[in-house]
């Protein structure tokens, strides 16, 4: 398992009983955790000291509450800083377990010794998109939601990469894939966070289990003569980290050759030691 754990500003405190415990900066917050089907006792204090707890409905969706938790505040990783805020679905507007594949594919752009353009889709607040940025490279973010692509700016400005070279699209991804081909242009890196469903700015439906290989066969095409990397990371329950190498390998291997390495992402649980399973992330790399 790629787990992150360098973190300073946040930490998985404890887990039970469907919920996670986190420290996000100076707040705590319970969320809800499919993968959490264990009951242990809940001893820590910082169950009864949240600043925001995010409940479950047994008819779908649910709702925050709060105690004493600003609108927004922000947490660091190394020199990237990240604007949070509850929002709907229990978000807050980062993937703390994202921070492995950052680390993985920014020794990649800083040792690359030559200039990197990234294509990052699905890019969401911009974690991946500020790292690949702060490591050297060129970042084209696209995302369908406005908003994200926003945040995400600020997320930029706030970690001082306000100038830095990113090219920020909202669009819906499968349609910006098909005319960067027509256009002719390249990547030497893809990154891609694709939904179990989602919807485009226009409507567009996106279903993972019937898009997700054409879409990897397109980017496939994208990649430059020498590409970097390419990484696929998925949080569809039943799509395991093997799903994710074979993609890669059916497109990316018999073009450019290189290796595959596929695994569980997580975070480290202060409490027990143990460490929480966060999806999958698929890699290639030359």
């Amino acid at each position: 398992m790629w787990i992150a754990d360098q973190w300073k500003d946040y930490e998985v405190i404890d887990t039970s009983d469907g919920e996670k415990l986190e420290r996000w900066g100076s707040y705590l917050l319970i969320r809800p955790d499919p993968q959490v089907i264990w009951n242990t006792p809940k001893k820590h204090p910082g169950w009864k000291r949240r600043n925001g707890h995010y409940h479950r409905s047994s008819k779908g969706g649910g709702e925050w509450e709060f105690f004493d938790l600003p609108q927004q505040w922000s947490i660091q990783y190394k020199s990237l800083t990240f604007n949070l805020k509850p929002f709907s679905f229990k978000h807050t507007g980062l993937f703390p377990e994202q921070a492995a594949n950052w680390d993985w594919f920014s020794k990649l752009i800083r040792t690359a010794g030559r200039p990197v353009k990234v294509l990052n889709l699905f890019a969401y607040t911009g974690g991946a998109t500020l790292a690949a940025a702060a490591a050297g490279a060129s970042v084209t973010h696209v995302d369908a939601s406005k908003g994200m692509v926003t945040w995400a700016k600020e997320n930029a400005k706030s970690s001082g990469l306000e100038a830095a070279p990113i090219r920020w699209i909202v669009d819906d991804c499968m349609k910006f894939v098909e005319r960067e081909l027509r256009r002719g242009n390249t990547y030497d890196a893809v990154i891609m966070d694709p939904p179990s469903y989602g919807r485009g700015p226009k409507g567009e439906i996106w279903k993972i289990e019937d898009a997700i290989h054409p879409l990897v066969q397109n980017c496939a095409q994208l990649l430059s003569r020498d590409p970097l990397f390419f990484l696929i990371n998925s949080y569809t329950t039943g799509l395991a980290p093997s799903v994710l190498s074979y993609l890669i390998g059916t497109e990316v291997i018999p073009k450019f050759a290189g290796k595959i390495s596929a695994d569980e992402v997580g975070l480290p649980v202060t409490s027990s030691g143990l460490v929480l399973p966060c999806g999958a992330s698929g890699r290639w790399e030359k």
